[in-house]
């Protein structure tokens, strides 16, 4: 069981999938072989500055980048998130709130709903999930990345921005564990490294980059291939 192989986790990360009755199954592609892409997936996580940070990424990656993005971003739970408004308003991408069941597509950007686990499927799909907090916070970066990591493969990018605390440093090794490539924001332009930093203390980092690095790294990373 793939389950298994990330009993290093200190979480039951797989429990939002029995709750919402999926099982996890062998992954295959999503992209059609003649986009050439060499990812299928960039899962991004952000927590205090992030707004500035995923801007910033999602601004300079092109209208007809191949690969689905989903986002993690740490919200107050009690109000509407505006997060996909403004970050539309910032990039080329088509920039979305998550759905239950809604199946992913290329050069969209899925952001979590506010106090909402999101989960990709290994066919596709989004699930969103209220199971328990994950290191008191819901949506969890480090259960997004496990479920990438599950669903994807070697054809996912884990990317960490600014936050404070250290969301995603467990879920970055499964991605590593998986074939998958790490990009942590670096120290120097990072306005709080709690996340980055852990994720970087993990040993499961690829890239650290400065911010204004990052989307010319996805563009050559998924359009190219040039991961080492």
């Amino acid at each position: 069981m793939i389950q298994q192989k990330f009993s290093f986790l200190f979480i039951d990360i797989f429990a939002p999938y029995r709750h919402v009755g999926r099982p996890v199954e062998p992954h295959t592609s999503h992209t059609s072989p003649s986009s050439g892409a060499a990812f299928d997936i960039v899962a991004l996580a952000a927590s205090a500055g992030g707004l500035t940070a995923l801007s910033s990424v999602l601004a300079a990656l092109p209208d007809g980048f191949a690969a689905t993005l989903v986002v993690v971003q740490h919200l107050d739970p009690r109000h509407r998130s505006l997060m996909a408004d403004i970050l539309s308003r910032r990039t080329q991408l088509r920039v979305k709130q998550a759905e239950e069941g809604e199946k992913v597509a290329p050069a969209t950007v899925y952001i979590a709903p506010p106090n909402r686990h999101l989960l990709v499927n290994p066919d596709g799909t989004l699930s969103l999930s209220q199971s328990e907090l994950v290191h008191f916070l819901r949506p969890s970066a480090d259960l997004l990345f496990e479920s990438v990591a599950a669903s994807y493969q070697e054809r996912a990018i884990a990317v960490v921005l600014t936050g404070t605390g250290s969301d995603g440093a467990m879920g970055v090794q499964a991605i590593k564990k998986m074939g998958g490539t790490v990009i942590a924001q670096d120290e120097a332009t990072a306005e709080f490294f709690g996340m980055p930093g852990a994720a970087i203390q993990s040993g499961s980092v690829d890239f650290v980059l400065p911010l204004n690095e990052i989307a010319a790294a996805l563009v050559t990373l998924v359009v190219k291939g040039e991961a080492e």
